[in-house]
């Protein structure tokens, strides 16, 4: 991991003491909530529906265990509100019906951050301190600006990486952070960067994507990627440059934000994201940024060059862990009868081929600890799941974990020797639910459970699917397959490109939900990156659950052998599956009346 120094971590804990300093001036009236909202969306705090929401960044996803249980003490200390705040958040869920309120955990969101939604404002500043301690902040978690950078959450042990991202992950954060001339831009601003074959951080899906390629002479350089989004519109990020030299990233990226910061809409909330510019100028956005670019090289003097020295600096912080398995020698004999007996049972098996990955270094696996489960929103992680996470990172992962883009969190060092013995352990603190990339390992957001944005609940209806499909069984059948919710047109749950997306939809007063199919994300198991499509009218919340079930259902009637959901989607078209969906609403109605 990236280790602070001792600048970055003065710069953390002056940003929370000028935070403490802001919340006691607008607590004593001297602030005003006006002038104080600025200040602390800055920060990362937010005023949802009920109270006030934190969000936290995780840098390119690496989180330590000392961090995992700072996370935890907030989520048990500070993640828990006044009487009379929940008292009047039940009151008035009561009328949307079953409800979950619970308090008490963080939520890990598909852009590599951690979000409390119950923290009280007066003790923001306690909590600042706390994060600022262990290097953690939420500085740029919000408000018009460039956002947390994300990453592969394989970055420097994909086998197929071409190479590492996460140093230029670091200088570009550092780049970005609280740069005088983009803190107010049009709109918000996300970054993405990917060093490997597989696109495993959506990169087409953001305001930038960035992929690390080698030219015919084998030079290391960028792809760039411009105008991705979802939202109201959404679009997929068009190719500016197919090879930049990696050292005129920086250059390049300012003369990008640069140009959007000049032409981009102040006039319409609506119309503000750089996707909105680059698909209304075309060619015209292009030849801007490329005369900005020669204007910051040949007048400027290319000021943010990267040497190789500050690239070599920066990479040395991610220092490989050489991990051998660490078992006292009474132990082993206990250890191999324990490790035969895991090798045969057919769940370990099951959790191997879904949970388990290749890494660069042979000897060494990547693990995905899953955060789906039975009766726990996608994502959210209790203060007592954070430390037994942090205890796992301790114990097999080098004191390292990542928080993974599909709301998971993945140990990235562990010995292969060492399998059977994590197995066991995950399974006892629950994050060895075998179902990563099957239809349980869904990604949801908040929705109207919290969000004040939302026109509808996201977690009912991720909760009534997950309880309809538990069969581990017919999930593993059912294979590979991307489900994604969101509770409003935002896109926050990446509703465009689930495999099935799921959109919350307000109809007079009444919560509904549109069904999309064939969205991608840009990986190879999906295709190229595209939206779906809409299979017909709104469904009812209690209606959701047949409807996926009728799709499933036609895609086993369908599929040829062991074909993906997505292949046989794209083989036979939506005119099939679009059928099934709207005959399931037809069929419910008959056995309701």
């Amino acid at each position: 991991m990236y280790q602070y120094t001792d600048f970055d971590r003065q710069f953390v804990r002056a940003r929370a003491a000028q935070y403490r300093d802001q919340l006691q001036r607008n607590l004593a009236g001297t602030l005003s909530d006006d002038d104080f909202r600025p200040l602390r969306l800055q920060n990362g705090w937010y005023v949802q529906r009920y109270a006030p929401m934190l969000r936290v960044a995780i840098p390119y996803g690496e989180v330590s265990a000392a961090q995992l249980r700072v996370l935890a003490r907030i989520a048990r200390e500070y993640d828990q509100p006044s009487s009379e705040v929940f008292r009047h958040a039940q009151q008035s869920q009561s009328k949307l019906g079953p409800q979950r309120l619970e308090t008490g955990y963080a939520h890990f969101t598909t852009r590599q951050n951690a979000q409390y939604n119950w923290i009280p404002l007066d003790k923001s500043a306690d909590v600042m301190d706390l994060l600022a301690s262990v290097d953690m902040h939420g500085i740029q978690t919000s408000g018009n600006c460039i956002r947390n950078i994300t990453s592969d959450e394989r970055a420097g042990i994909a086998t197929d990486e071409i190479a590492d991202p996460r140093p230029f992950c670091e200088i570009l954060r550092q780049w970005s952070t609280l740069h005088p001339e983009f803190a107010y831009l049009p709109r918000k601003f996300k970054i993405a960067v990917s060093g490997a074959a597989e696109d495993r951080a959506a990169t087409a899906w953001h305001d930038v994507g960035l992929h690390l390629v080698r030219n015919a002479e084998g030079a290391l350089g960028f792809r760039v990627l411009v105008g991705g989004g979802m939202g109201r519109t959404p679009v997929i990020a068009s190719t500016l440059r197919e090879f930049l030299p990696w050292d005129q990233i920086l250059n390049y990226l300012e003369a990008v934000v640069r140009v959007y910061n000049r032409w981009g809409r102040r006039d319409n909330l609506y119309k503000a994201r750089i996707k909105i510019l680059v698909k209304a100028e075309g060619p015209r956005f292009r030849d801007e940024v490329e005369a900005e670019y020669r204007q910051i090289l040949e007048q400027d003097g290319a000021p943010h060059t990267i040497t190789q020295a500050e690239l070599d600096r920066v990479s040395a912080s991610f220092v490989v862990p050489r991990r051998q398995p660490l078992q006292p020698a009474g132990e082993q004999q206990i250890q191999t009868l324990l490790r035969a007996a895991d090798e045969a049972d057919p769940q370990y098996q099951r959790w191997i081929r879904q949970n388990v990955a290749a890494h660069r270094q042979p000897e060494l696996r990547a693990v995905t600890l899953s955060l789906k489960r039975l009766g726990q929103a996608p994502g959210d992680a209790t203060a007592g799941q954070l430390d037994h996470a942090a205890e796992l990172a301790e114990r097999f992962s080098a004191g390292e974990a990542r928080v993974t883009h599909d709301q998971n969190l993945l140990l990235p060092w562990v010995h292969q020797d060492e399998l059977p013995e994590l197995w066991r352990a995950a399974r006892d603190f629950g994050f060895a639910q075998p179902n990563i990339r099957l239809l349980t390992d869904m990604i949801a957001c908040p929705g109207g459970d919290f969000c004040a944005l939302a026109n509808a609940r996201s977690l009912p209806i991720a909760a009534a699917i997950t309880e309809r499909f538990q069969d581990l069984d017919e999930l593993d059948d059912l294979g590979d397959i991307d489900l994604h919710i969101s509770g409003c047109i935002n896109s926050c749950g990446h509703h465009h490109s689930g495999h099935i997306g799921i959109l919350g939809v307000d109809k007079d007063g009444r919560e509904w939900y549109q069904v999309s199919l064939g969205g991608s994300d840009g990986s190879s198991l999906s295709g190229p990156a595209t939206p779906g499509r809409i299979v017909g009218p709104s469904f009812g919340a209690e209606e959701v659950p047949d409807v996926i079930e009728a799709v499933l259902g036609t895609y086993r009637e369908l599929r040829q052998g062991r074909e993906t959901f997505i292949a046989t989607l794209h083989r036979v078209g939506l005119e099939p599956f679009k059928q099934s969906a709207n005959g399931a609403r037809h069929s419910r109605s008959e056995e309701m009346a």
